[in-house]
Formats: C-alpha cells, structure tokens, sequence
C-alpha cells in the first residue's frame, strides 16, 4: 500500500472514523519510516489534547511471586520449580507506601501472582491501610481472576483501579498461551464484573507472543476499541528460560511501538503505559512509547532485595536500587522526550460525547 495510503488510514483513525481489517493490518505492516513518524505524532497530539505534557508515575509493589496459575510464558508459574519465591509482609508493603509517598507517588499498584496465602481479607486491610495513610492516593490491584463478590469488596475497601490483561482477544491464541484450568471466557468475565462494579479497569497484551497473528492483533485491537478500557498496558513479549517458550523470538520493538500509537487513536483518552519490558528490550524504550502516545510510567517500589526474583521475564530492567528512587533521573529521561512527571493521581480523563 502507498504511503498516502497509509497516511489516509491513520487520518480516518485520529478522526475517530473506523476502518477495515485490511487497512489495519496494512498500518501493522508499514516500514515506511514517514508513516511511523506520521502515526507517532498524530498519537501525541491526541494525547496532549486531552492530558497535556503530563506523565503520570506509578508505584508499582510487586508483593508476591508465589502463584497458583501455571501459564506458559510466565516466569513465576506455579510449575517453575527454579523460581526463588517470597512474600512480603503487610509492614514492608505499607513502607514501600510510606517510602513511594515521600518520592511523590500518589498511586500505588499491588501486583502479585495469584496467591492464595493473600486472601480478601488480608487484601481488603491493606485497601483500607493505604487510604488511611494517604486518602489523597489511589490503590490499583493487579492480582488476577477473582469472583464478583471479591471484586466487589475491594472496591468498596477503597480499591480504585485493576489492571488485568486481556491477554489475546482470540479464543484460540488465548488455549495455546494458558493450560486448560484457564479460559477465555472466564478472563473477558473478570473484566466485565470489573467495569460493572465501578473499577477504573485497564487490559492489554503481549505483542509478539507464541502463535500470535497479525489476526489475532487486529482482534486485539478490536476488543479495545469496543470496551474502551480506562487503561491499557501492552509489552513486547519476552521469553523466560524456565518456561516452554524460552527459545521463542522476542516481541518487536517498532511493532510495540505502532500499536501503541493505533491504541491511542482508538481509545484517545485511555491512560497508556510506557512499559518496563519495552525499557528492558531497548535502553529507549520508555521514552520512545511516550512519544508514541503513552503517558504512564510505573517505577518499581518493591523492596531492592525481592526486585529482581519477580521475573516474570529474563533480563528485566529496574531490579536495583536505581529503579524508583532515582525519580530525578527518571524526570530527566522523560523531560527528554518532552515531557513532565507530575505529582498526581493521574485519573482517567473520560471523554463525554454529545449523542
């Protein structure tokens, strides 16, 4: 397809109009470094129509890698029998808070395998903890499938976000990356109840992963159009060496990079990651997301000692003591890009259409 071609799609994507599969995958499948430049700088005057120069920072505590799941990419799987397993504590987790406050955090996301040693419970008391520390802040889970009334008791805890990833928007891909205990069904379920129940809810997917098509892709792409997630956090795909996939090729770094900018045109006012595996497949990555349209990025506040057994991928960057607390070199790594971190709970900006 001609450049002009291509530009002509990427204009009917920042107008809002939809466009066929095939122009979505001709957009996919351009090397055409005018249009990449093209579909990059529609992407960011998108995003700073509605969120400015602002970046907004995400303490992200990674308070467990014990999981009960046993999908194939996943470093932590619960058949990893090499995985260097930990916990942490409700007082280390409270003093990453306190520690991530003093920094300028004012969100903090609790991520972790799914652990049935953290029950509802326990969830719900450090919901409620965090609020009462800082009731200026918000509390993001990202723990995996729950049932409703779960769901439904975090929120009213004071929960305000859940990060969980959609995965694969395909039935089909999702059966080759998951072992049979897991579905499809239940996974697009979780999602609904979330959005329901009043969550700020945010999917995404790997790009790149084991059998993925550009079909599946455009499926993806699809889905996030249609439930217009309040987040979105896609990544290259990053093989682990204790996993079946180990020998499988990383995900694209231009491909990453296109589909964020798309994501942006399609869902203009969603809260889009910069994320740590796109920082670890190249030592720009962060910054070149955030010109491509991102405007989140998430530091890591877990202990220094516990960073780097939460190896959901080899090689993963931030697990020394630089990853969160050098904010000034991570505000000037962003300034650089043109932009600014900003002390904010960064919300959801929801774009309201006359009907």
């Amino acid at each position: 397809m001609e450049l002009m071609n291509v530009k002509a799609i990427i204009d009917e994507l920042k107008a809002g109009r939809s466009v066929s599969d095939a122009e979505l995958e001709a957009l996919l499948a351009t090397e055409d470094a005018d249009a990449v430049s093209y579909l990059a700088a529609c992407a960011r005057e998108v995003r700073e129509k509605i969120y400015g120069k602002a970046v907004y920072i995400r303490g992200l505590i990674e308070f467990t890698n014990y999981c009960k799941n046993s999908c194939y990419y996943c470093g932590i799987n619960c058949k990893n029998a090499k995985a260097d397993r930990y916990r942490l504590s409700d007082e280390e987790i409270l003093d990453c808070v306190r520690e991530g406050y003093e920094l300028g955090f004012r969100t903090f996301v609790l991520q972790g395998g799914e652990d049935p040693f953290y029950t509802d419970d326990k969830i719900i008391s450090l919901i409620r903890e965090i609020k009462s520390m800082h009731p200026d802040c918000a509390v993001t889970l990202s723990i995996g499938e729950k049932s409703e009334a779960s769901y439904r008791a975090f929120f009213e805890a004071g929960a305000d976000r859940y990060l969980l990833r959609h995965e694969t928007a395909s039935p089909e891909h999702y059966a080759k990356l998951h072992p049979g205990d897991l579905s499809f069904e239940n996974r697009m379920n979780c999602l609904k109840t979330l959005r329901k129940i009043g969550f700020q809810v945010g999917c995404g997917m790997m790009v790149g992963s084991p059998y993925q098509t550009t079909q599946n892709l455009i499926a993806d792409l699809r889905f996030i159009s249609e439930f217009k997630p309040d987040m979105c956090g896609i990544g290259p795909f990053i093989p682990h060496k204790d996993t079946i996939f180990k020998n499988e090729p990383q995900g694209g770094l231009q491909l990453t990079l296109k589909l964020l900018s798309i994501i942006r045109l399609l869902v203009p006012d969603v809260l889009l990651p910069a994320t740590t595996a796109l920082g670890t497949i190249d030592p720009e990555g962060r910054e070149k997301g955030l010109r491509h349209g991102a405007n989140v990025v998430m530091p890591n506040l877990s202990p220094v000692n516990v960073r780097a057994k939460y190896a959901i991928y080899d090689g993963k960057i931030c697990t020394g003591s630089e990853s969160a607390e050098c904010i000034k070199c991570l505000s000037a790594r962003v300034k650089a890009a043109g932009y600014e971190i900003v002390v904010d709970r960064g919300d959801h900006k929801k774009m309201f259409v006359a009907e």
